[in-house]
């Protein structure tokens, strides 16, 4: 006697499969939507946070470049822009950034220099995040 399955077998059981995952599929989609979306705010959010205290904490000019494809942290020194940091923005999650990319000057007292209020929103299918920063270093999450 052999053991073992048959095709008919083997095709039936990745029918089941194939409609199982049919149907969840669609129904874990918006979860995994609204976390890429909460992670991308949350990047932003620690992006300017790292910014504000790099400022302080080596009394320089520290200035944040908020783009969909990369954040990126750079310090001014006397010799020119000295980059610290760097990391992929929002599109690395496939979340879509709305509202132009900005630069953030931080002074040495870690607040912003200039008009640097600013606002993006993160949406990856029908999650949607805002993320509001303030002049004076406020950052809010909407939802």
């Amino acid at each position: 006697m052999s053991r073992g399955a048959t095709l008919l077998e083997l095709v039936v059981a990745l029918s089941i499969v194939g409609l199982v995952l049919g149907i969840a599929a669609p129904r874990l989609s918006e979860p995994l939507d609204t976390l890429a979306v909460e992670h991308a705010a949350g990047e932003i959010a620690g992006a300017h946070a790292r910014a504000r205290v790099a400022a302080v904490v080596e009394s320089r000019i520290t200035v944040l470049h908020i783009g969909p494809d990369s954040l990126t942290m750079e310090s001014l020194e006397p010799d020119g822009p000295v980059r610290r940091w760097s990391m992929p923005g929002p599109d690395r999650f496939a979340v879509f950034m709305a509202g132009a990319a900005r630069t953030l000057t931080f002074s040495p007292t870690g607040i912003t220099m200039g008009f640097s209020n600013a606002s993006w929103t993160l949406t990856k299918g029908s999650a949607t995040r805002r993320v509001v920063i303030s002049r004076l270093g406020r950052v809010r999450i909407e939802r």
